[in-house]
């Protein structure tokens, strides 16, 4: 009786994530085709539609729990959903901050061509796709190979800062736009580490592992992220 409800719940929660790293996904490619249409869509009609895919879940969520009272593995599933549902809305507004920051940008002359911020998305989006595949899968190895990749994420970003504080020391009149793509760097490696927090929830899940808090101390799991889910 409680296995059709939980495919249901995986369902809408792969529908969610599709949702989302799309999102990601049209903002760059917004950013990248000078396209101002696609970014719009981001910011006026997938938003809205985002959120209202969290509700829908968390309340999915909480029906499963109040209707079936599930206990251990059955709970911790639920659980998990709830809290991945969360990540996911905090990377749909990432992605809206994104479309905001690239509605400035193409507007104004480019301080560089961009190679390391695509690169970074590009990383980051797969990191989405593949932190739901292992919660949908059970997949512990893959979800530690999401974890792993957040540190590409944040050598990519640390490269953009580095570059572009050398432009703004060099030449003011690009620090406006410059800040504008510290955001876009920023956001998507706020993306990475939700993705990892994923990847850190499936291991516990399948292995009951706990594997936060390595960042800086020699973890040999997840060495970045810990997005915090609280701000």
């Amino acid at each position: 009786m409680f296995d059709e409800p939980m495919v249901d719940l995986k369902r809408e929660l792969a529908e969610y994530a599709s949702f989302v790293e799309h999102m990601i996904e049209k903002s760059i490619q917004g950013l990248l085709r000078n396209n101002r249409q696609m970014l719009l869509e981001v910011v006026e009609k997938d938003e809205p539609k985002a959120n209202a895919c969290e509700n829908m879940l968390d309340e999915l969520c909480l029906n499963m729990i109040a209707k079936y009272q599930p206990r251990a593995r059955d709970l911790r599933t639920i659980l998990m959903a709830l809290g991945m549902n969360k990540d996911l809305e905090r990377m749909a507004d990432h992605a809206v901050n994104l479309a905001e920051d690239a509605l400035y940008l193409i507007e104004r002359p480019q301080v560089k061509p961009l190679i390391d911020i695509p690169r970074m998305a590009e990383e980051a989006t797969g990191m989405v796709r593949d932190s739901i595949s292992s919660f949908l899968t059970e997949d512990a190895k893959l979800a530690k190979a999401v974890c792993e990749r957040d540190s590409i994420v944040d050598g990519l970003n640390d490269q953009v800062v580095r570059e572009l504080i050398t432009f703004m020391s060099s030449d003011s009149t690009t620090i406006e736009r410059s800040i504008h793509l510290l955001n876009i760097a920023r956001n998507l490696e706020r993306i990475a580490d939700l993705s990892t927090n994923v990847g850190e929830d499936v291991i516990f899940m399948v292995e009951g592992r706990v594997i936060k808090h390595h960042k800086g101390e020699g973890g040999p799991d997840c060495e970045g992220g810990k997005a915090d889910r609280t701000a």
